[in-house]
């Protein structure tokens, strides 16, 4: 195997420390970038993923991981996104368990514990990849190159384009992958500890626990598996010291007959036939898994691959190739969504951004020919390695093997930065060495590099603590596209502030004419404001565009109802169902519907209905006591309303309607104890102070009539019948004083 003399290291401009401090050092530094987000809130696709995700509940079977996909749907789905991370979704089921609940806290420290290790750990890899692979006598790797390996690693641990990974809990699955991927690489140097007397030797075993471990690292996220090639191009270039500019002098020129006898005296085949034959088992077990083929991205998701011919499909994609580059050269534009329109797809040859991806081409293709045709072997094995390290691992994002869900994410380069940050930290050791009469301008330039990206990293994942900061910051960054403007509007809906809104939701239909989710949510906050016919509209529009919306069906639905065209309304509701068949919520507004057609019947139907897809749809319940109550059916009335009360224990307005009815049914002393309870739960309630006043007052104690009149009253002076009720008891109560000798 090959060591290598790394002629530049001591020029670098930093202290020559121990491993131990050098890995200390870059995990106080990863720990500084992003230890400001340990506080923040669930954002973005934390909400699916763990919010919304039943997978985290103790009460989920845990095996539901494992046939579930990231965001909890079945895999066999076709919904699905197809994204099998159970390793990941482990972690964040033990988040669970161990806060007690959802509490980001736990989550977002793991987070960032994650990153400190992974980027100390990084120290290692780089050490093998520059310098090469040997051990000490206690059988610890020897650092050969321990300032560029410090570099990169301090450059890895600081860069901004980490943010999304670490600040955004759902990044879990790139940190995870990572420390796996890395821990799959270091095992692979363990096969050759000790196998420097011969050439043939090595250790099958910890080939396999390498293996075992690229396939946990496929288990938090599908980018795992490229461990495999970086294991492989490590073994040809540093295990068997393959000189690469002269294997390729022989194959393209054909000067001397290729002689593959040397390498197979070190084993290389049987090593590189046991990772082919590991990594196809582990892409047929995906593949299986996976149940009814990949996933179905639409044109919103991923434009340039629905571009009418090759050649624009060819041309954007190396666009986005250059966009991924300058993130990682200068990560100041930084997004947490890059689709509906933010990069403006190549329609024609003229368009002045191919430039772009022209000068991306001209610095690979330089970099290549520098490691594949240098006389420099240190330079050859550094600069493949380190191209092996930023390609590689990126290669499942690049479109060319299938389709991705998305345009561009800073978070599938947490892996490839690794490389990026060997080539930079190479390059700066080079201009060190060479420009030795200017150290104290590089040291500075250094630190300032180091500081500007502790600086950005600190902004950016304050920005990511909460939805309000992360979809605002996106607005200067990424004008033109549809969702972001579509999640600050939703943002600010949730916040109580429609007007602001609605402003944002029109400006998305505007950038995006098609964004059904945008129409919808507008549409809502138009029902909600009684600007009802604007509402039908945009509803409609919705649904035409995509006939399976359940969601637009429903709310189109309710606003027919307040328009008073039931029939239409119904059709909807309806409709909804069809695309949805447990649809709580439109059950409980189709019987809404029924009951304002005094179809009672139909009501209560729709509404059991809804309670049986969903047995705590508290306003089910209560509404069927109600209208029970109310066509005299007190007995049945009361039957429910107790069946609810034995699922919702706690539910305030269900007591109160069933202690109307055992009012009713002169159950006084059942009456009452409803009545107090639900005032404990709700002591704010002037309907049920006055209610519960009417209830004495019929069964005859009036003074604590006269209290509850007193205090509904007090909560609402307008409360109706019960200001007139109060007087008439104030004149019996004074009929009675004067009666009395």
């Amino acid at each position: 195997m090959a060591l290598c003399e790394v002629h530049w290291d001591h020029h670098i401009p930093l202290p020559k420390l121990t491993t131990l401090h050098a890995k200390i050092t870059v995990a106080l530094v990863a720990l500084l970038c992003f230890s400001n987000s340990y506080d923040g809130d669930f954002v973005f696709d934390d909400s699916e993923a763990i919010v919304n995700n039943k997978d985290l509940n103790p009460a989920t079977p845990l095996s539901n991981i494992w046939t579930n996909d990231f965001w909890g749907s079945n895999l066999s789905s076709n919904s699905s996104h197809k994204s099998y991370r159970p390793l990941t979704v482990l972690t964040f089921r033990v988040n669970y368990l161990v806060a007690g609940g959802l509490h980001p806290v736990g989550f977002h420290v793991l987070n960032i514990i994650l990153h400190a290790v992974i980027s100390a750990l990084m120290i290692d890899m780089f050490a093998i990849l520059i310098g090469g692979l040997a051990y000490n006598e206690e059988g610890r790797i020897l650092n050969q190159a321990p300032k560029t390996s410090l570099l990169a690693a301090l450059l890895f641990a600081a860069h901004p384009v980490h943010t999304e990974s670490v600040a955004g809990i759902v990044g879990r699955a790139d940190l995870l992958c990572a420390l796996f991927f890395q821990l799959s690489f270091l095992t692979y140097c363990k096969a050759f500890h000790g196998g420097s007397d011969r050439d043939d030797r090595f250790s099958a075993q910890w080939i396999v626990v390498s293996l075992l471990l690229c396939a946990a690292a496929m288990l938090c996220k599908e980018q795992g598996i490229t461990v495999l090639g970086v294991n492989a191009a490590f073994d040809v270039l540093l295990i068997c010291n393959v000189n690469v500019y002269v294997l390729s002098q022989r194959l393209l020129l054909r000067k001397k007959p290729l002689d593959v006898s040397d390498l197979l005296r070190t084993g290389l085949f049987t090593r590189l036939a046991l990772l082919a034959l590991g990594g196809a088992l582990m892409i047929y077990a995906r593949w299986r898994i996976m149940g009814t083929g990949p996933p179905a991205f639409t044109e919103v998701d991923n434009p340039a691959s629905f571009a009418e011919s090759i050649f624009l499909r060819i041309v954007n994609y190396n666009y986005y190739y250059s966009l991924n580059a300058w993130l990682l050269l200068c990560p100041w534009w930084l997004c947490f969504d890059w689709s509906m329109g933010c990069v403006p797809l190549i329609k024609s040859a003229t368009d002045w951004r191919i430039v772009w991806l022209l000068l991306l081409w001209c610095i690979l293709i330089g970099l290549i020919s520098q490691a594949l045709c240098s006389q420099e072997s240190q330079r050859r094995r550094t600069l493949t390695l380190g191209l092996v390290l930023l390609v590689v691992p990126f290669l499942p994002a690049c479109n060319v093997f299938f389709r991705v869900g998305f345009v561009i994410a800073e978070r599938v380069l947490y892996l490839s930065s690794a490389g990026y940050c060997l080539l930079l930290a190479y390059c700066l050791g080079h201009c060190c060495s060479y420009w030795t009469k200017h150290r104290r301008l590089l040291c500075v330039s250094l630190v300032a590099l180091l500081s500007l990206y502790v600086a950005r990293c600190a902004l950016r994942s304050h920005q990511w603590r909460s939805e309000q900061s992360l979809f605002t910051s996106a607005l200067s960054v990424c004008p033109l596209n549809a969702k972001v403007h579509y999640n600050v509007g939703k943002n600010l809906a949730d916040r109580g502030n429609t007007s602001a809104a609605i402003k944002y939701y029109r400006e998305a239909v505007r950038l995006h004419p098609t964004y059904v989710h945008a129409m919808n949510n507008l549409g809502n906050i138009l029902k909600e404001r009684n600007e009802l016919v604007e509402a039908e509209q945009l509803l409609s529009k919705a649904v035409t565009i995509q006939s399976d919306f359940a969601a637009a069906w429903m709310n189109l639905g309710i606003v027919q109802n307040s328009l008073q065209k039931f029939e239409e309304a119904e059709q909807s509701y309806w409709n909804a169902i069809r695309f949805r068949k447990k649809y709580p919520d439109c059950y409980y507004n189709l019987g809404r519907l029924y009951a304002d057609q005094n179809r009672h019947i139909d009501a209560l139907n729709a509404w059991r209905n809804a309670t049986m897809l969903k047995p705590d749809h508290s306003l089910a319940w209560n509404n069927m006591v109600i209208l029970l109550d109310n066509t005299g059916n007190l007995g049945q009335a009361e039957l429910i309303g107790r069946e609810a009360l034995k699922l919702l224990p706690n539910d305030h307005t269900i007591m109160f309607s069933l202690a109307n009815v055992l009012g009713k049914l002169q159950k006084y002393k059942e009456s009452e104890g409803f009545f107090l309870q639900a005032l404990r739960i709700n002591p704010n309630a002037a309907s049920c102070h006055g209610n519960l006043a009417v209830l004495y007052h019929r069964w005859g104690k009036l003074e604590l009539a006269k209290k509850h009149y007193e205090l509904s009253l007090k909560l609402d002076p307008e409360a109706p019948g019960t200001r007139d009720n109060y007087n008439m008891l104030r004149r019996k109560l004074d009929q009675l004083k004067r009666n009395v000798p």
